[in-house]
């Protein structure tokens, strides 16, 4: 048994718990849910740099290997376990409006702000060392994309407005890096390794859902009709070549010839009905949205 407690899954502990909570109202969903956010804060939380170790061993002590999978760097912090929590603390915050809990939401938020999202391209940097120092040369276009919803939608939901203001320029701006990864057929590719010089040749289900939200989440905000075509050029590619039309669900990812990676599994660790699920609701709810406001 893997005895790790890896922060990137605890967040999604908190995120279920939350969401569990909201839809039925267990009073113990939400009492755990606090529950794993306040472990995090006390064993994860850096009290010297801010922001959260990626690993503990079982009994919170500092562990040798933080990797949350074989192809991740075993670095001190990641993006992908601050977006999740971001993601994860929003969410709890939905539910119980704790004053602290919104001022580590800002804090994670103005992390993404001065050290995740990269100034210069305005790409996602992946890994960093305790003191925010980067540590990966990798593009992510699916992460980017990702967060240039995700981020909006927590200072959406603190109702920090001066904030909010400042994260919608940097979503669109991220949302324009993001762009830099479609391919001509409206498909997204998985990562550009920026050393190397490689792109990896494979368009992944997941960064196809999140383009469909965050190209539509650039519209909303720009009112720049290149984001609304990108998003639904990236639906039609999912439903051309992502979504399996015999047996449901979608598959893993195509290649670059558009053949399904059926050695990779549609339901498994790694693949759920959770990115996409997530992005057909996140997308009706908006629409309906748009269709209220303009009755």
């Amino acid at each position: 048994m893997d005895t790790k407690k890896q922060i990137y899954a605890l967040a999604f502990s908190v995120y279920g718990l939350t969401e569990f909570y909201r839809a039925s109202k267990n009073e113990n969903a939400k009492k755990i849910a606090v529950y794993i956010y306040n472990d995090i804060l006390t064993h994860s939380y850096d009290e010297k740099f801010s922001g959260y170790i990626e690993a503990m061993t079982r009994d919170w002590k500092p562990a040798t290997d933080l990797r949350l999978s074989e192809k991740d760097a075993n670095e001190k912090k990641s993006m992908n376990t601050h977006l999740h929590l971001l993601e994860a603390f929003a969410n709890l915050y939905r539910i119980w409006k704790d004053r602290s809990l919104k001022q580590r939401i800002i804090e994670i938020i103005r992390i993404f702000l001065d050290h995740i999202i990269d100034s210069k391209t305005d790409h996602l940097i992946l890994f960093f060392d305790d003191a925010w120092n980067p540590r990966s040369n990798v593009i992510s276009y699916g992460h980017d994309i990702e967060a240039a919803w995700l981020v909006q939608e927590a200072a959406g939901i603190i109702e920090d407005d001066f904030l909010l203001e400042e994260v919608k320029t940097r979503s669109v701006k991220m949302a324009q890096a993001a762009a830099k990864g479609l391919d001509s057929d409206g498909g997204l590719w998985y990562e550009y390794d920026i050393s190397q010089q490689h792109l990896t040749r494979e368009k992944h289900s997941w960064p196809q859902a999140e383009a469909m939200v965050g190209f539509f989440n650039a519209w909303q905000l720009a009112g720049d009709e290149k984001f609304l075509r990108r998003s639904l050029q990236s639906w039609e590619f999912v439903k051309e070549h992502m979504l399996d039309k015999r047996l449901g669900e979608w598959y893993w990812g195509v290649d670059a010839d558009h053949a399904a990676m059926k050695q990779e599994e549609k339901v498994g660790i790694w693949k759920c009905p959770y990115h996409n699920t997530r992005a057909c609701m996140e997308i009706i709810h908006r629409i309906e949205n748009i269709f209220k406001e303009r009755k």
